[in-house]
């Protein structure tokens, strides 16, 4: 499948994050001209360096944001400093850049957070997308929008496909499937192309979440144990950022087939239980142990996503099963720590 995307202009709203950098970076490399629109608020510097994303990692993370944006800026992919809950100040940006894709990726990340800070959430999730829709539906780009797995709510055992009933759990949830119902209503009164894509269990290099995973690897490094929710049994269909980054590519280089207007799981596919990424962390720091304190009640039990239908219409092939993918993160760890050792000795 021929993965060119000359000629594409492609801009990422709130694509200064976790996913946002590192898709950044592979469109370009594919030849695409691309575009980051970011306030560098949420998961980013403003939060990492006002006050509101404080804790003990608050200065570990400030470098992975910092490394982020050098990244972006040795690629020499623009960075436009827009806060998207600024209608006046988007929409003549993306007017002016008029990209044949958006991607929207501007949200709070994190179900926790949602659920603590609703208006914040709120504002920088459905906010944000309504503007960046009514600021481009005139010229009618494909609309990429980033959904979640939470919008399931409960998965009840089976492998979940794109056409179960979404029954969301708590803030976070159900404002991303608020999200993608905006979406699909934008498409039905303006004619506007999109693709709904569904994650799970996000991890890679330069997340500033504090994801289970990764609050595994920050643990060992600093030879404390692991902290479990629950028994471990849960699980979850750990999906490694550079697996979900091939599945929007292929989104885009099959627009022109017509593969649109479509809804996509794009993870792993295949769940793994939280004591199954306990036990990868446990191998390569041996002298740590495993601890377990009560689970989360507005964490829906979830499992794996049925991958078929991106398998079918884009030719998505996940390649990193956690035993490959966490271990590439746990490398990019340790090589990180070798050169800011200070930043996990707190």
């Amino acid at each position: 499948m021929d993965m060119n995307l000359e000629g594409k202009r492609i801009a990422l709203v709130g694509g200064a994050g976790f996913i946002g950098h590192n898709l950044a970076l592979r469109l370009q490399e594919l030849g695409a001209e691309v575009h980051v629109l970011d306030s560098l608020q949420v998961n980013n510097l403003g939060a990492l360096t006002s006050g509101i994303q404080q804790g003990s990692d608050s200065d570990l993370y400030l470098e992975f944001a910092y490394d982020r944006l050098a990244r972006l800026r040795k690629a020499e992919v623009p960075l436009h400093i827009v806060d998207a809950r600024d209608y006046q100040l988007l929409s003549p940006h993306l007017g002016q850049l008029k990209p044949d894709t958006v991607i929207h990726l501007a949200a709070v990340a994190h179900a926790n957070r949602a659920n603590k800070d609703p208006y914040h959430t709120f504002d920088h999730s459905m906010r944000t997308l309504e503007n960046a829709l009514d600021s481009v539906k005139g010229f009618q780009p494909h609309f990429i929008y980033f959904s979640s797995s939470m919008v399931y709510g409960d998965f009840g055992g089976d492998a979940v496909e794109e056409d179960r009933n979404c029954e969301p759990i708590g803030i976070y949830g159900a404002l991303k499937y608020s999200g993608e119902k905006l979406v699909i209503a934008y498409n039905q009164v303006f004619d506007m192309p999109f693709t709904i894509l569904r994650p799970s269990a996000l991890y890679g290099e330069r997340c500033v979440s504090r994801r289970v995973g990764q609050a595994f690897i920050e643990n060992a490094i600093r030879g404390k144990n692991l902290t479990v929710n629950g028994d471990g049994m849960d699980t979850l269909d750990f999906t490694y950022v550079q697996d979900l980054i091939q599945g929007i590519v292929r989104c885009i280089v099959k627009e022109k087939d017509g593969v649109i207007n479509q809804i996509f799981n794009l993870t792993y596919g295949s769940a793994r239980s939280l004591n199954d990424l306990a036990e990868i962390v446990l191998m390569r720091f041996p002298k740590i142990g495993l601890d377990h304190q009560p689970r989360d009640d507005l964490m829906p039990e979830r499992g794996t996503l049925s991958i078929d239908k991106a398998r079918n219409l884009l030719g998505y092939e996940p390649q990193y099963p956690i035993e490959d993918g966490f271990n590439r993160y746990i490398d990019w760890y340790l090589d990180f720590v070798k050169s800011h050792p200070e930043l996990l000795q707190r």
